[in-house]
């Protein structure tokens, strides 16, 4: 869940519509220069985007958490900062951009960019996304074009600005990022349709990820998350609470990565519910659990006003008290599916906690949670038990299971050696077309030069053939940065200006 599908239904007046259009022609042309750039000059612009994001990562923090009313400014400055060079740092050898000869088999492959990206970014995570999707993007040589949650437009349109100042500034063609500045949901609607977007990245709510993928165009989008934790007879308690409540409380559990219902091997009850209290979860009573319940699902439906809040806050809005150093509230339940509440996603940190009495029964009930919701986003298993472990990834239909590591950021790359990532992807079993993590590489395709692989048919040379496009020195300068690049339509780039002028001058010729 990440409530894009719950934005205000803002009005759409035809100069939003314009300035869109004007957006994605201009985002066009850009995306065509860069297609044309080395891997030096990539990853100089790469390196400088990378930069100006970290500087600003408390800037936008602060900003998003005033502006949206969610998660924590330390936590949010952290994921920022994560969004930038180590980004950057990870893909460091992954090339996208240089043309490939392989000789025994006879074969080049040419890569070739998307075009004009068009990236969704919640409310709960919008600035670290926004980081994520233009760095992916120019890795890729891609242009992309944000469309931001109304809830945290200021602080996208802002960042998005400083990115493609930056980006420029180190030879960018510009245009190459940008952000939409008036969201609305017919608007976005209207640019999934546009046959100028060559792939959607959608970071959102259930409805608008459907809505892109049967937008017509090619999309990406992932689906929600809802982690059973299955806690193994063979776990340290004392280890494994830590880390839940440190991942549970991280940003006020805004990461679909975050753990939600806590399986506990009958055998580790006692001593793992003492854990959690020292690591700084309060257990609840039944009352408190009756409580909560009615608060954060007043009609079956999560209630969004608790999304990114902390521990204390919810307590005291379901109407009981926890002592101030409170990080997590624990609520035991005695069944999990359809008929409790509780055992859905809750993008807050309240956990639901399950006893059962052996592996085979939490392994059943880890895969009952995820039928109901988060099938093929993540899970997590705490113990020393290599085979368990492996039986529960097998078991389960997700994509990712995080062993002995806070599930948060140990599914999203931060804190395992998975690739670090913003847009989970949920592959078959969540109706999504990735199961990975998604990265750079799923931006670019490859057009492929097959040779005869009769061996009398000799292949080409290419000892003395230019494979990049540039000029051999384009790594070493700044590259142009045409507002359009040659050969462009005069006649449509007039048009434009004209379309402009009219808005500026209330439609008059």
């Amino acid at each position: 869940m990440q409530l894009h599908d719950d934005a205000p239904r803002l009005a759409m007046p035809d100069r939003s519509q314009a300035v869109a259009a004007m957006q994605i022609d201009r985002a066009g042309w850009a995306g065509r220069a860069f297609a044309r750039y080395d891997r030096a000059a990539v990853m100089r612009i790469a390196r400088a985007v990378a930069e100006a994001a970290h500087q600003a990562a408390a800037h936008y923090a602060e900003w998003a958490v005033r502006e949206t009313g969610m998660g924590v400014v330390e936590h949010k400055t952290l994921k920022n900062q994560l969004s930038a060079h180590p980004l950057v740092d990870f893909y460091e050898d992954l090339d996208l951009v240089s043309p490939k000869v392989d000789p025994d088999r006879k074969m080049v492959e040419i890569p070739k960019p998307a075009g004009v990206i068009l990236a969704l970014t919640p409310a709960t995570n919008p600035i670290s996304t926004l980081y994520y999707k233009a760095l992916l993007a120019i890795l890729s040589r891609n242009a992309v074009i944000f469309s931001p949650h109304p809830l945290a437009r200021a602080c996208c349109a802002d960042a998005a600005a400083r990115l493609e100042a930056a980006a420029v500034a180190a030879g960018a063609p510009s245009g190459l990022i940008q952000c939409i500045a008036n969201p609305s949901v017919p608007l976005v609607q209207a640019l999934m349709a546009s046959d100028k977007v060559q792939v959607i990245l959608a970071t959102g709510g259930g409805p608008m990820v459907r809505a892109a993928y049967s937008s017509g165009n090619p999309a990406i989008g992932v689906g929600p998350g809802n982690a059973p934790v299955y806690i193994d007879d063979s776990a340290d308690p004392g280890t494994a609470a830590a880390w839940i409540v440190d991942s549970k409380s991280f940003d006020n559990s805004v990461l679909c990565t975050n753990e939600s219902v806590l399986l506990v091997h009958a055998a580790r009850r006692q001593a793992f519910e003492r854990a959690l209290r020292a690591a700084g979860a309060h257990l609840c009573s039944d009352a408190e659990v009756a409580q909560l319940r009615a608060y954060l699902f007043p009609d079956g439906h999560l209630n969004t006003a608790a999304v990114g809040k902390s521990a204390v806050w919810i307590a005291q809005q379901a109407g009981f008290r926890v002592v101030p150093s409170i990080r997590v509230l624990v609520a035991p339940i005695t069944l999990a599916g359809i008929d409790e509440p509780l055992s859905k996603e809750k993008l807050c940190p309240v956990l639901a906690m399950l006893t059962v009495d052996d592996f085979a029964r939490g392994t059943g009930v880890a895969q009952m949670i995820l039928r109901m919701s988060g099938a093929g986003h993540s899970a997590a298993f705490h113990g020393k038990d290599a085979q368990r472990a492996l039986d529960f990834a097998s078991a389960l239909s997700v994509y990712r299971v995080v062993v002995n590591a806070p599930c948060s950021q140990g599914a999203a790359g931060f804190a395992t050696h998975l690739a670090p990532s913003f847009m989970i992807g949920t592959g078959y079993f969540g109706r999504s077309s990735v199961g990975e993590n998604i990265g750079p590489q799923h931006l670019v395709h490859w057009t492929r030069l097959a040779w005869n692989k009769d061996a009398s048919v000799p292949f080409a040379d290419f000892s003395a053939v230019r494979l990049s496009y540039e000029s051999p020195d384009a790594g070493s300068r700044p590259a142009p940065a045409p507002a359009a690049p040659a050969g462009v339509d005069r006649d449509m780039l007039r048009q434009l200006i004209l379309q402009e002028l009219r808005g500026l001058t209330g439609g008059q010729k």
